[in-house]
């Protein structure tokens, strides 16, 4: 069993940055891959990002290519998603979530999952 708690959502504005972190607990954090996904009101929760267990192989949604950078600190059962360069089009609650194996892009795919953390791209 793994639970998530998601930090670090805020208000900034366009062209800026922010961090968010995902504390896990549990005994066995290393063994998942990690994801982060994002819905907006009104919209289908969309992937983000997701990191293999290993942090050797990472995963971006199109839209955050290059903007986004996930990563991991398995010592400190922690994943973070720092997005740079943020637009208001990125104005989303975010979720971390654990996977559970098969398609890493796929919501459902996802056995466990944070509260969600709100981030606010103002124009």
């Amino acid at each position: 069993q793994v639970q998530l708690v998601e930090s670090g959502g805020g208000l900034v504005q366009a062209g800026g940055s922010l961090r968010l972190s995902c504390a896990a607990s549990g005994r066995t954090f290393s063994n998942y891959a990690m994801g982060w996904f994002r819905q907006a009101p009104g919209k289908e929760r969309e992937f983000v990002a997701a990191i293999t267990w290993s942090g050797g192989m990472t995963y971006y949604a199109a839209s955050v290519k290059g903007r986004f950078t996930i990563s991991r600190d398995n010592a400190k059962n922690t994943v973070y998603l720092q997005m740079n360069s943020l637009k208001p089009e990125d104005t989303a609650v975010y979720y971390c979530a654990a996977h559970s194996g098969g398609t890493i892009s796929s919501a459902v795919m996802y056995r466990y999952w944070g509260q969600g953390t709100q981030v606010t791209v103002s124009s």
